[in-house]
């Protein structure tokens, strides 16, 4: 289904969870959705026909790394991001400011914005909260965020809530700039840290600038799993109901599935195509290292119930014997293989909510993570 306008709609709940939809001109976005990262214009190791056959609703580009390379205006003058990496979907980009506190050598932040150097030439650019619209806008993404400062933690309680309340007065201008946009969108980005007194001020003017989305960030920046946690609690009820919750960067599956608890509706993170290079799959048994010399002589797939081709037809001997050989379709098999679980996983949150069996969903994913994996051949 798409329509002319973006439009969220909740179809189920489930205690906390959600079961919703996103329609927009591109399509529509079944929540809780996870975001494949497609960074530089590509998920890597994935062809994008297998990313939407896995489920995939919408995929997420990267703000920082398109400038950079290979340039805004030059994406617009090819027809802008869904037509230059066929990917006729929804797409949401971020707003760069987290890969401009991670990534840049030197960085001086003001009122203004960002002045950083390249961390691949060295070069200077400047990224104001109307820059990063402007660009997110060439980019033609359907989805934008507001330009925020992300704090690593553990921080002090002054820079957390300095950066908060610039990242609030930085989401107005983000609005201005955003404009209206007929069938898009602009999310806005809660902050303040592991402080919840200031996730509550964060998330309270944010409610205030009526923006059709929010996005909870600045979490899973290395805080123990129950901080994050514990933000959620304190911040999803404060935000509106009737809009979309994206919880950035996140995570693990784990990580997921207790933050849909929680009342998380999007969610993106590398870690399923990362992990994919480095020969670690993610199923339904749990995290398997395929590098492990236990696979060696194993003839059996990853999962022989998966609808995937690569946890069902290719044997774990074949795929160690890949990773163990630095060979590229190593990489590639067990980053679909990691997808599809991901998109699996988020398939079956989604009809939990609506059957109304959430919890037990949770529970018997859980268990099954944590017997493990099948025993090694005799």
């Amino acid at each position: 289904m798409t329509t002319d306008h973006f439009q969220f709609k909740l179809l189920a709940t489930d205690g906390k969870a959600r079961r919703g939809e996103i329609t927009m001109p591109r399509g529509a976005i079944r929540t809780p959705a996870f975001m494949p990262v497609g960074t530089g214009g590509t998920v890597k190791a994935m062809y994008m026909d297998q990313v939407s056959d896995l489920g995939a609703d919408i995929i997420l580009g990267n703000t920082y790394h398109l400038m950079l390379r290979p340039g805004a205006e030059r994406v617009a003058k090819l027809g802008g991001l869904h037509e230059f990496a066929r990917w006729p979907k929804p797409i949401l980009t971020d707003s760069g400011g987290f890969q401009v506190m991670s990534l840049s050598a030197l960085r001086k932040i003001n009122e203004q914005g960002v002045t950083f150097q390249s961390h691949i030439d060295g070069s200077r650019h400047e990224m104001s909260p109307e820059r990063s619209i402007e660009i997110q806008s060439l980019l033609d993404s359907d989805i934008q965020m507001q330009l925020d400062e992300c704090v690593r933690l553990p921080a002090s309680e002054t820079d957390i809530e300095r950066a908060m309340e610039m990242s609030l007065r930085w989401a107005e201008r983000c609005k201005v700039a955003f404009g209206d946009q007929p069938g898009k969108a602009m999310f806005g980005i809660v902050q303040g840290g592991d402080i919840p007194k200031l996730r509550e001020r964060s998330a309270k003017g944010l409610s205030g600038l009526d923006l059709k989305g929010y996005a909870v960030g600045g979490l899973a920046v290395g805080e123990p799993q129950e901080v994050m946690l514990d933000m959620l609690d304190v911040t999803c009820p404060l935000l509106p109901a009737e809009k979309p919750r994206y919880l950035m960067g996140v995570g693990t599956p784990d990580d997921m599935l207790k933050s849909v608890g929680r009342g998380i509706d999007m969610f993106d993170c590398v870690m399923p195509t990362r992990a994919g290079r480095h020969g670690l799959a993610f199923s339904r048994h749990g995290k398997i290292n395929i590098k492990n010399a236990r696979h060696a002589e194993d003839h059996r797939p990853l999962d022989e119930e998966s609808s995937c081709p690569a946890a069902r037809d290719y044997s774990r001997a074949y795929l160690h014997h890949l990773v163990r050989s630095n060979e590229i379709l190593g990489m590639m098999l067990i980053t679909w293989n990691n997808l599809s679980y991901y998109q699996d996983l988020m398939a079956g949150i989604r009809a939990s909510i609506e059957a109304q069996r959430f919890e037990a969903f949770s529970t018997e994913t859980q268990e099954a993570w944590a017997r493990g994996d099948i025993p090694p051949l005799g």
